[in-house]
């Protein structure tokens, strides 16, 4: 194989810095995603930080679908490339991500990067250098359970890069993680019954969300509904929604809504 001469190397730095300077950043689209659920979005400080890691993991191993669910409903409120990434074995253990259930949850397949890696560090390492890029404006993260990796610093790297880009870093966990971490916030997600529609069929898709750890005031607990026709979430009004949890979140108290 050749060498590749020092020439060659900066005209391609040349080109990747001209392609970077032509795609459109998330500056102008305001500092947080909007839920537009007013309880949530009030406890968030305005809706989901931007600039920010947020890590989801499911309520119970039964539930890791609906943590992707709403990773791909958050990344459908935002606008620009998602990349979406995981490992090897993740990818043949669960397959890859399909495509038209993507589409039909509102997130443009023509948005979409599917990245594979071989160890558990390199999705976190391919998130921090996805996030650099002002290419991307999302990056979805599958962090398999691996209790030999010491993430703390390189989810401490990913949380100053992302701060710096300014885009949406999701950590999704196979299982709820007890560990410390730089994540702005912690979600756990499981799926709820929704209702059905019009015809009797299958309603709009209804997460059961406990917010475990927020910096920006105080954790609680909801069931939200999610719209894919229009792309917003809407309160299941239909069953109980959850009043901030004033100590801990699994202290939280269901309140009715409406």
């Amino acid at each position: 194989m050749q060498p590749v001469r020092a020439d060659a190397l900066e005209e391609l730095r040349h080109q990747v810095a001209q392609i970077e300077a032509s795609v459109p950043t998330l500056t102008g689209v305001g500092h947080s995603v909007r839920l537009g659920i007013p309880a949530i979005d009030t406890a968030l400080g305005g809706g989901l930080p931007l600039a920010a890691v947020h890590e989801l993991a499911p309520v119970l191993p039964i539930h890791a679908g609906a943590v992707q669910g709403f990773a791909v409903a958050l990344t459908a409120l935002t606008r620009g490339s998602v990349l979406w990434v995981e490992t090897d074995f993740a990818r043949l253990e669960n397959g890859a991500p399909y495509g038209p259930g993507l589409a039909f949850s509102g997130l443009a397949l023509d948005r979409l990067v599917s990245l594979t890696v071989p160890r558990s560090i390199d999705v976190l390492w391919a998130m921090e250098e996805a996030l650099r890029s002002r290419a991307v404006t999302a990056v979805i993260g599958e962090v398999p359970d691996d209790r030999t990796l010491d993430e703390g610093p390189a989810t401490r790297r990913l949380s100053l890069t992302v701060r710096d880009s300014g885009g949406l870093g999701l950590l999704l966990r196979q299982r709820p993680s007890p560990a410390a971490s730089a994540a702005a916030t912690r979600w756990l997600v499981a799926a709820a019954p929704g209702s059905q529609d019009q015809f009797g069929g299958l309603g709009r898709t209804t997460f059961a969300l406990s917010l475990t750890k927020n910096r920006h005031g105080p954790c609680g607990r909801w069931l939200i509904a999610w719209d894919h026709h229009d792309r917003v979430f809407q309160e299941a009004l239909s069953v109980g929604v959850a009043e901030a949890a004033r100590d801990r979140p699994d202290r939280a108290r269901l309140a009715r809504a409406g």
